[in-house]
């Protein structure tokens, strides 16, 4: 059963928004949708920014302290210059960095519920298998799996690759207003089957107003080129060996990835299953509600288990 609709704006109420020194010369920042219940920890997908798990994040609420991340280079974080500073080695180091910091504002000290979509959750399952004491569980939203020595993505995947990277700095950096880059985006094919409450926060958290009156786009075509051509470099099946927390693989259904590779990333795993969305890659934009149902479900199953 899908949730309650919920007007856009009232996603991002009474949010906190704060900015974490993670290391030389890179702040994080975070919206924290506040709570006092074991802490929710949410990574996006390349190119995007925290505000587009609004959906999600209400969603999880009354179970959870929610905090969703800006990664290096997008939303409101640090963007650092240099191509190398958008290694995924990079965005592993900064989770973990966050994932310290928060975990020690909680009475667990520790992630209860560790959230990533696409390259997000690439960095989220590395994230917990390098510090399994700091993550309880994570769900892995249609997460980047590739064989380690691949390029990036299938199909074929430098072609892949080569056209994600020049679709990003082909991407329309300036708008005269958010209500024109609204009304241009939903036009789009690429938007085609967003939540519309989704698109509304992406509207409203991923682009900053310029001092000419106009908006931009808060991640530069150039970072998220970076991040699409610097693939392949983690290596998911490794990472699984090392997992020690249950972990859930959502595999959307029409997105690009094979879901035999799934299943034998959550063999390797001790705890790890598939479960298909009927989705795109695109799933936290596309089925806001049913990634949170499936989370839900999961905390339930393996808080059953654990007891």
């Amino acid at each position: 059963m899908p949730f309650p609709a919920t007007r856009s704006t009232d996603l991002l109420a009474g949010v906190n928004r704060r900015r974490l020194h993670v290391g030389p010369g890179i702040e994080i920042a975070i919206l924290d949708w506040g709570g006092s219940r074991p802490l929710a920890l949410l990574h996006h997908a390349n190119g995007f920014c925290a505000g587009v798990w609004g959906v999600v994040a209400q969603a999880l609420r009354p179970f959870f302290r929610v905090v969703a991340l800006d990664a290096r280079g997008h939303g409101d974080s640090s963007k650092p210059q240099e191509r190398e500073a958008y290694r995924w080695e990079c965005f592993v180091d900064d989770l973990v960095r966050v994932a310290e910091l928060l975990a020690g504002e909680q009475v667990e000290g520790r992630v209860a519920l560790g959230m990533g979509h696409s390259f997000g959750g690439t960095a989220t399952l590395s994230a917990a298998a390098r510090r399994p004491e700091l993550f309880e569980r994570i769900v892995l939203v249609d997460p980047v799996l590739v064989p380690r020595g691949r390029a990036a993505l299938p199909p074929e995947p430098s072609e892949h690759r080569d056209r994600l990277a020049g679709a990003a700095r082909d991407r329309q950096r300036v708008r005269a207003s958010r209500q024109e880059a609204r009304r241009a985006w939903a036009g789009r094919k690429f938007f085609a089957n967003w939540d519309p409450r989704v698109l509304d926060l992406y509207v409203a958290e991923g682009l900053r107003d310029r001092p000419d009156g106009q908006v931009e786009l808060k991640c530069p075509g150039e970072v998220e080129a970076a991040v699409f051509e610097q693939g392949g470099t983690l290596d998911p099946l490794a990472a699984a060996g090392s997992l020690t927390a249950p972990a859930l693989l959502l595999w959307a259904r029409d997105g690009d990835f094979p879901r035999a590779f799934y299943e034998s990333v959550a063999a390797a795993m001790r705890q790890g299953r598939v479960e298909d969305v009927a989705a795109g890659h695109l799933v936290v934009m596309e089925r806001p509600d049913l990634v949170a149902a499936a989370a839900l479900r999961f905390v339930r199953e393996t808080t059953r288990q654990a007891g």
